[in-house]
């Protein structure tokens, strides 16, 4: 199927090298004004303006008039944890009245609580408010999505949610990559035995995921009253050595040596970092790890405490932002309010928030050379959004920009009102405002 989108007041393309951007690079998205794209059987066949591409239109082709609106790649979300039983909105209540989140988790509340109700769920249960979900994903323009588990901490219940998340792969347009956080928590059963629990990750859980090819990754929070990191050491090393990726919860409540740990091991990710010093950031630089700032919680707990997000840009970091979407510190799945929170809370700009949610995170989830930008060759996901200018994503927070979504050329989501897209036959223009 041949595909034309054309009439795009912007098309962001984040064409360059294929690597990710660090520095100056993270604000040069390759704009074409007046834009266009063609695609062919998923794939991007071209980009460049909407002469040069309407030349190239043959019979048959479907064509997507954007109406001068902004086209840019879909979001990748590089944190986040979209399978779970339940809420804790009678956690959100407690800490408006005072309580901490340490406080709440030390009363058996916090991971733990989730653990327990996403223990009572069946695998299809979760799969059927997971797609529930992905649709809220798709609503804010996210394409892709990192998905760990981490609510099970039993081996039966670990394996459940992982298969959950391959299902979801299969029965969902979105995408999403697996990451096994067994040691994402003590369980109730362990406590006052943490050494016990981290044995049974090792030598039962570990073997597992990776025997039956359910998680591309493997993620451990570190932290001291958590895992520390001579835990998370050992965690990490023999998930590697099953050939796992590696991933770290690093420095979220503490300067606990997570952000030094994921520097020594050469992980792909670095995630939270909101206690990260000079040190920290400089150890990242030289081993080429990809911190992952996930503003959001930060927001939510109601701290102060943001990473460093303009130290790291400057020390050279490919940087990248996403939801952290999980019950309890970070309900949200919204990459346009990370975008919001990156320029106004860590001093972003707005291309440099581009940057990170799509292209820096394509790398940060191995899938750089697929996805992440607008290029010959790499799958079409990508959205159009109602706004003439991309740094309205960011500015008119609070808004479900996306007008239209679409995964390997595929519409996927098309808002309501006034923008819906008419997919009877040939799309047709979206309507200006």
């Amino acid at each position: 199927m041949l595909l034309a989108v054309i009439n795009c007041s912007q098309l962001v393309t984040l064409k360059g090298e294929a690597r990710p951007r660090v520095g100056a690079e993270m604000r040069e998205l390759a704009i074409i004004e007046d834009g266009a794209m063609l695609v062919r059987g998923g794939r991007i066949e071209r980009v460049g303006t909407r002469q040069q591409i309407e030349e190239l239109i043959e019979g048959g082709c479907e064509i997507v008039d954007a109406a001068g609106r902004v086209v840019m790649p879909g979001f990748v979300d590089a944190h986040a944890h979209p399978v779970f039983a339940g809420t804790r909105v009678d956690e959100y209540e407690m800490r408006a009245g005072g309580l901490t989140y340490q406080e709440i988790a030390a009363h058996g509340g916090g991971i733990r609580q989730t653990v327990r109700r996403t223990r009572a769920a069946t695998e299809d249960e979760l799969v059927i408010t997971a797609k529930h979900r992905a649709n809220w994903f798709l609503r804010t323009g996210t394409t892709t999505v990192e998905a760990k588990s981490g609510y099970g901490l039993s081996i039966e219940d670990e394996l459940k949610m992982l298969r959950a998340v391959r299902r979801l792969n299969e029965e969902t347009p979105l995408c999403y990559v697996p990451t096994f956080l067994g040691a994402h928590e003590v369980p109730d059963e362990f406590q006052g035995r943490r050494a016990a629990y981290v044995d049974v990750v090792i030598e039962e859980m570990l073997p597992r995921v990776a025997g039956e090819g359910l998680a591309v990754y493997c993620d451990v929070f570190c932290e001291e009253n958590v895992f520390d990191t001579g835990q998370a050491r050992r965690i990490l090393l023999a998930a590697r050595g099953m050939g796992l990726g590696l991933r770290v919860h690093a420095d979220q409540l503490s300067l606990s040596g997570g952000a030094m740990l994921a520097a020594e091991l050469g992980a792909t990710t670095a995630d939270h970092l909101e206690h990260t010093d000079a040190a920290g950031i400089s150890a990242l630089r030289a081993a080429g790890v990809q911190p992952v700032l996930l503003p959001g919680s930060v927001y939510a707990l109601g701290s102060s405490r943001y990473p460093a997000a303009r130290a790291m840009i400057d020390a050279g970091l490919a940087v990248v932002i996403a939801t952290d979407f999980n019950p309890g510190s970070s309900p949200t799945p919204s990459m346009p309010m990370i975008l919001s929170l990156a320029t106004t809370q860590m001093k972003m700009t707005p291309a440099e928030g581009i940057t990170a949610a799509t292209i820096n995170a394509a790398y940060s989830v191995g899938r750089g050379g697929e996805i992440g930008s607008l290029e010959k060759g790499k799958r079409a996901d990508f959205v159009i959004y109602d706004c003439a200018d991309y740094r309205e994503v960011a500015y008119f927070f609070g808004i479900e920009h996306a007008a239209a979504v679409f995964i390997d050329g595929r519409l996927v989501h098309s808002c309501g009102g006034h923008n819906t897209v008419d997919v009877t036959g040939q799309l047709h223009a979206l309507p200006p405002d």
